[in-house]
């Protein structure tokens, strides 16, 4: 579940709520909104998500649980 997903990476990398924001160029309360999961991100906002941080859209999701980007 992406909700999850994000925590852990979040955890993972010690970064704030705040910091993925605004790397993200979202507002801090919707990306709180997707860490709780009341709220899922429209495509550009979830592949900035995977880019911010380095892992594939599938392993956001949680489709696979292998982080690596095809490419």
């Amino acid at each position: 579940m992406l909700s999850d997903r994000l925590i852990q990476l979040k955890n993972e990398r010690n970064i704030l709520q705040k910091d993925i924001a605004a790397s993200l160029n979202i507002s801090l309360r919707s990306y709180q909104r997707y860490e709780k999961g009341e709220r899922n991100p429209d495509s550009l906002t979830l592949t900035a998500m995977a880019d911010f941080f380095g892992v594939s859209i599938d392993y956001l999701v949680g489709r696979t649980d292998k982080p690596e980007v095809n490419k």
